[in-house]
């Protein structure tokens, strides 16, 4: 489902990132940075994209012949107001990039366009999502592929984590911050729940080498292991060497995804052989590490 339409890394001449401020696009910009490429980060500050002007403001900035990567949205998507936001959001980077001629486009989806699966995910999977995090995840994809002339990828990450999000979602983030703050880890049920978790470094160095060799098509972003949260927070307690208590919680509501959720990460592997994801425990070993360093 990923082609590459170039033989060996080719730098662009201009990327730009619109939501370059963000937690995935910052990582994207930083990768690309370090490989030499001219970034131009796009945050709410040079464009508001929910204001009307967004689409003059954008049209401005993009030149013909620019990667553009679209790393904005208001995510997670909870409910029928912020989806509603989100297609503002889309339709705005929408006409604000189509005019120009550009090289390539990427847009950052998510793993929620799937359904849930008992059996590993690929990107052959039919997209069915379920949640208005994954509609409005499907309604990007569906939008930008009216960009038919331009070459194209959607990149779609499992739950990512590590220093600097700004979700502090159920998972390493949250339980890094509640060790690191003396805080119980509270966990739903029995935390048996097993999911995948991606760390931001990967995520950025991935879609870095999607832009670098113009690739084309679906590409699903995961670790290929799934860890339970009970796991998760006695990794993140052993490591801090913090003596955090971990509790268990009633759940709120049915156990997402039927308690499992793996992908088949085939795809990535053979796109980009040379690269290894980062283990969960070196992942959470660099998110205390830097966290701390930060004063987090």
């Amino acid at each position: 489902m990923l082609k590459h339409l170039e033989n060996e890394n080719i730098k662009p001449t201009r990327v730009v990132v619109i939501g370059g401020q963000g937690f995935v696009g910052e990582s994207v910009i930083n990768k690309l940075s370090q490989n030499g490429v001219n970034c131009v980060s796009v945050g709410r500050k040079q464009v508001d994209l929910l204001e009307p002007d967004a689409k003059q403001k954008l049209q401005s900035l993009i030149q013909d012949g620019d990667v553009v990567v679209a790393a904005a949205a208001m995510a997670p998507c909870k409910d029928i107001v912020m989806l509603r936001k989100n297609l503002t959001i889309v339709e705005a980077i929408f006409d604000g990039i189509k005019q120009a001629n550009l090289s390539y486009f990427l847009n950052i989806s998510s793993d929620a366009v799937y359904p849930d699966s008992p059996v590993p995910i690929d990107e052959s999977v039919p997209l069915s999502p379920s949640s208005f995090h994954g509609i409005m995840h499907f309604a990007r994809e569906i939008a930008f592929r009216a960009l038919d002339s331009v070459p194209s990828c959607n990149v779609r990450p499992s739950l990512i984590y590590g220093p600097g999000d700004p979700h502090n979602g159920y998972g390493p983030n949250q339980f890094v911050r509640l060790t690191a703050n003396g805080n119980e880890i509270k966990l739903f049920g029995e935390g048996e729940e097993k999911r995948d978790h991606v760390y931001i470094e990967d995520v950025g160095t991935i879609i870095a080498k999607c832009i670098l060799r113009k690739s084309v098509g679906s590409l699903n972003i995961a670790s290929g292991q799934v860890v339970s949260f009970r796991e998760l927070a006695d990794t993140v307690v052993q490591i801090s060497g913090n003596k955090t208590e971990i509790s268990n919680i009633p759940r709120l509501g049915p156990m997402p995804h039927n308690g499992f959720r793996p992908f088949n990460i085939s795809t990535c592997r053979e796109a980009f052989p040379d690269f290894n994801f980062t283990s969960i425990v070196s992942g959470i070993q660099q998110t205390l590490i830097s966290n701390k360093a930060k004063g987090n």
